[in-house]
């Protein structure tokens, strides 16, 4: 489905990811890990087309993505939800899920489904979104993307700063996705075990490449921990 190959990716002068090789396949949960500051946010903004890489290339479903805006990108399946959450303070939790459904209405399954992902919105769809607490906030900012359907989600750090009664509400989301089978998952995380409560293969990056690639079965978690510490 995703196939990331021989990614260069520079901020100026200074090369942030170098070489990155990666794929998803269909269904799959795919979770990069690593210290802060090892490129794991460039490479997601990379594959959504905020950043455009200096080599390399980007093939969602074979197609080459590299020379497509990030619209065109979300219309073709992907969808992100970004570090920081970035939902839209000022409107109402039902604004910012139409804006999520890019149309004048929420199509009435799709609206449904989020709603039975994340209960607690439904009762917050008259509030702003600004008013809403950190980890209501994280949850607007999964059910604005799920809303358009895509069959690619690219989550950025969905458990940072969220309580952790959220992060288990969250993790259950994502492992009802997977059973469902209808959407592959690229995740950025640092928290270990919740990536490996729900991920099918693990890349570690370190200093901008990957460090380390396996699937669950030969994932050593003492191993990855080194590439964790500070």
């Amino acid at each position: 489905m995703l196939a990331v190959r021989g990614l260069d990716v520079y901020y100026g002068d200074s090369r942030v990811l170098g070489k990155v090789d990666l794929t998803v396949g269909r269904g799959e949960v795919v979770c990069v890990m690593g210290r802060n500051g090892v490129g794991k946010t460039t490479l997601l903004k990379t594959v959504m087309g905020l950043l455009k890489p200096r080599r390399g290339t980007v093939e969602y479903d074979g197609r080459a993505l590299i020379d497509l805006p990030p619209y065109a990108r979300a219309r073709l399946g992907i969808g992100y939800v970004p570090q920081g959450r970035d939902i839209f303070p000022t409107i109402t939790v039902r604004e910012n899920l139409l804006v999520g459904a890019r149309q004048k209405g929420p199509p009435r399954g799709g609206l449904d489904y989020v709603l039975s992902l994340f209960p607690a919105l439904e009762g917050l769809l008259a509030r702003r979104g600004g008013d809403l607490s950190g980890g209501q906030q994280q949850q607007l900012a999964l059910a604005r993307v799920l809303i358009a359907d895509p069959s690619l989600l690219l989550l950025d750090e969905p458990t940072e700063g969220i309580q952790p009664s959220i992060v288990e509400h969250i993790a259950d989301v994502l492992e009802r996705i997977k059973r469902e089978g209808r959407r592959s998952i690229l995740l950025v995380e640092q928290y270990l075990e919740f990536a490996w409560s729900i991920g099918d293969r693990f890349y570690v990056m370190d200093k901008g490449g990957v460090a380390l690639e396996s699937d669950r079965a030969g994932l050593r978690l003492d191993e990855v921990t080194s590439y964790l510490s500070v």
